[in-house]
């Protein structure tokens, strides 16, 4: 009997400290936009080590992944994410509208709280068998784009700036941008809902000739599909895009977490997140990291939002907003 009571004590004993052990441990959820999953499931481990070092404390951060806009709203209608990186600056400005994320999140952190940025590029078959080497190419009869919904994910609102910049840029009016992109979008045979479900259409379902979207696409889609599938085009011309981050006040608040969900963001821009991003083809603020990786991030002509359409803010109500100007130039199904 005794040594039964004893055994029953040492169960109970394990139990309460396993118990106590998970109490300690916070957790963190990130809500991100699609194409970050391989990048976050990297950088996390890494946090999670460094954190433990500096701090001796468990964490362990939980992934929330879809389109940027559609993850945005999720977390507007209550999903508890501690932090959201996205990767346009609308979605955060649409919670700060809401009051989940503080009004001034973009000077929380350096550089307009973006620690890293992309740009958008086309992938083609292996071979490039419709021999596509710039934005015109886009336009030709024959020629089927792949490109993300641009009212549901920034990858599709980024690849529409991008191209009605590649006009711009070129010295084109607003009128003649409109019927290029026009004719681009005419081009789309299907839309995808967020940067990984337009992958899907292209690899998976094999439909399309080019897929627009990320230059950190390139390498998920090696990981993930093998190398040779795709082969990445830079066109002459494209849009910086930065990828922003902020806390959302309502759940740290609630949790009590401010603290470790400011670490996680603040590890993105230390030397070894700067360095995890880099090998995930996401152009990093650091100067010395992206000199070290200059063969990665190739040099294309650049231009900024702000620069073109007086900012993503404008941008989203001249072009994407209901009765916008995407509304008038693209019609499913025509």
């Amino acid at each position: 009997m005794t040594t039964r009571i004893k055994t029953l004590f040492v169960a109970v004993a394990f139990a309460a400290a396993g118990s106590a052990a998970l109490a300690q441990t916070t957790t963190l959820l990130n809500a991100s936009y699609d194409v970050a999953r391989e990048f976050y499931k990297d950088i996390n481990p890494a946090f999670i080590a460094s954190y433990k070092k500096a701090t001796g404390k468990d964490v362990k951060v939980d992934q929330a992944h879809g389109g940027s806009s559609a993850q945005a709203r999720a977390v507007g209608d209550g999903l508890d994410a501690d932090v959201v990186t996205m990767n346009t600056t609308t979605d955060i400005d649409y919670l700060a509208g809401l009051g989940v994320v503080a009004k001034d999140w973009s000077k929380r952190f350096p550089d307009n709280a973006s620690p890293t940025t992309s740009t958008m590029l086309f992938l083609v078959r292996n071979g490039n068998p419709k021999g596509i080497k710039d934005w015109d190419d886009l336009t030709k009869p024959g020629v089927q784009v792949v490109v993300v919904n641009p009212k549901t994910g920034g990858n599709g609102r980024y690849a529409y700036l991008a191209a009605w910049g590649y006009v711009k840029k070129k010295g084109g009016s607003d009128a003649q941008a409109a019927e290029f992109v026009g004719k681009l979008f005419k081009n789309v045979p299907v839309l995808g809902k967020g940067g990984r479900d337009a992958t899907t259409i292209f690899l998976q379902r094999n439909i399309g000739d080019v897929l627009i979207t990320f230059e950190s696409e390139v390498l998920s889609i090696d990981r993930e599909f093998g190398a040779g599938k795709v082969d990445a085009v830079y066109p002459s011309i494209s849009v910086l895009a930065e990828n922003p981050v902020a806390v959302v006040e309502r759940t740290v608040a609630k949790k009590g977490t401010a603290d470790v969900a400011k670490a996680y963001l603040d590890f993105l821009y230390s030397e070894e997140g700067q360095e995890i991003a880099a090998k995930h083809a996401l152009r990093p603020r650091s100067p010395a990291v992206l000199k070290k990786y200059a063969s990665t991030f190739k040099p294309v002509q650049l231009f900024t939002v702000q620069e073109l359409f007086g900012g993503l803010a404008e941008a989203q109500k001249v072009h994407f907003n209901d009765g916008g100007q995407f509304d008038k130039i693209y019609t499913p199904g025509k």
